[in-house]
């Protein structure tokens, strides 16, 4: 399908997710939608907290005014430092969002595996920049025949091991485009994937130079796995692969390339990520310096609210917390405890436990003071009070939660919602 016929597509599908009709596949929304579609529930703006409009707790919010905001901080940050940027979609798996991200500047979509890219390719993502090894043949066979079906479709993938390159091109063979690849330089002994040393570097490179189906592009890697992660060690690991793309370029392993592709970048260090890109010297080809970080497009309360590179330089901006997970207060049996009805069904929890931030009761809103989470069930989240909390059964309660990509899946539509409360479009989801 060629990239024109793609683009409509796309849209076509884009707009077929207002066209989805609302019922009891979606958690939290009013019992009352049932039938109609997403559009036109969208159209209605409702209001969260207004009982009449029907949304149920547990329901997850999504701020629109913090959601543009981080979409369009990174934007900038990105343009400043003369970085390139395809945001990792793993953390939302939400094509409306893909588009946005596109649509503030991004160059592409990161993805993790295979699924990911079928979703993204779905809904019109032309480039798409695969962060993980693929030596799956079914997978690489449907890559060969998107690649010979759009002679736009830019894929790139990492490599890590001649044993992989043998496997990717058995999978390949008779394709009419190369797979562009880059060799994953790990992140040291202990670390996640990634060829350990610059030496088995050059072996995979020649062995990627004697198929014809893969073509080396560049050199890429995950700083967010140096054991030990601090800035120097973050920064080592970076010159680190700054080198290896200047020593394959001196071999001439980049000669079937239209650009070196440089890339690294999560949510914690991509500061360090910007200052050592900076460095990379004059290579014989243009350098595409691509940062995937992804979990900024909601940020959070808890993990990347510690780590974000924002808090160590404030000057360039702030990314907002834009999630709320709204719970009803089911039960207080006594005065040290309440019981809320969200539960791991719901909030992320593999970083931090939610956070209660706000308690709203008539129409009322103020801080959840006292109020502690201090674990979850299924369907419950545990609350220690203090004295003199002031909570009773009835009242909502507004969490913050650490982890976007854990939060994002778990609901397969999540309304977007404005300061007041006001409910503006709802983001669906593909995990």
């Amino acid at each position: 399908m060629s990239t024109e016929a793609l683009a409509r597509l796309a849209a076509d599908r884009l707009a077929g997710l207002a066209e989805e009709r609302v019922d009891h596949r979606f958690k939290g929304l009013p019992a009352d939608a049932d039938g109609l579609t997403v559009g036109e529930l969208a159209a209605q703006r409702r209001t969260l907290f207004r009982e009449d409009d029907g949304f149920t707790t547990p329901v997850l919010a999504l701020s629109a005014e913090r959601l543009e905001h981080n979409l369009a901080l990174m934007e900038t940050y990105a343009s400043r430092h003369g970085l390139a940027f395809a945001p990792h979609g793993k953390t939302s798996m939400a094509p409306q969002l893909f588009h946005r991200q596109l649509a503030h500047g991004a160059w592409g979509i990161t993805l993790a595996v295979p699924h990911q890219v079928r979703v993204a390719r779905a809904f019109g993502v032309g480039r798409v920049f695969l962060a993980n090894e693929l030596v799956d043949a079914p997978a690489l066979r449907w890559i060969a025949a998107e690649l010979a079906a759009d002679p736009e479709f830019r894929f790139v993938c990492y490599v890590d091991s001649v044993r992989g390159v043998e496997l990717m091109d058995a999978a390949l063979r008779g394709a009419a485009r190369p797979v562009d690849v880059v060799i994953e330089l790990g992140a040291g002994e202990g670390a996640r994937t990634g060829v350990r040393t610059e030496a088995e570097c050059a072996e995979v490179a020649a062995a990627v130079a004697a198929v014809p189906t893969l073509r080396l592009v560049g050199v890429a890697g995950y700083e967010g796995e140096v054991p030990g992660a601090g800035p120097e060690r973050v920064r080592s690991y970076l010159r680190r692969l700054v080198a290896l793309a200047a020593r394959l370029d001196g071999d001439g392993r980049f000669g079937g390339a239209d650009r070196i592709v440089l890339s690294a970048g999560g949510s914690a260090w991509f500061d360090a990520v910007a200052e050592v890109f900076a460095e990379v010297p004059a290579l014989s080809l243009p350098v595409l310096k691509l940062l995937r970080s992804g979990a900024y497009v909601s940020h959070d309360d808890g993990h990347y609210q510690r780590l974000t590179p924002f808090a160590r330089v404030p000057r360039e901006g702030t990314l907002e917390p834009a999630f709320r997970l709204w719970a009803q207060v089911v039960s207080r049996p006594t005065p040290e405890q309440a019981f809320a009805n969200a539960g791991k069904r719901d909030a992320a929890y593999d970083l931090d436990l939610p956070v209660a931030q706000v308690v709203r009761r008539s129409g009322e809103e103020r801080p959840a003071t006292g109020i502690t989470v201090t674990g979850l069930s299924d369907q419950h989240a545990w609350l220690r009070t203090e004295p003199g909390a002031d909570v009773e059964a009835g009242d909502w309660i507004g969490f913050g939660l650490s982890h976007p990509c854990t939060s994002f899946d778990k609901w397969q539509l999540i309304p977007v919602v404005e300061a007041d409360g006001t409910v503006v479009d709802y983001i669906r989801t593909f995990f």
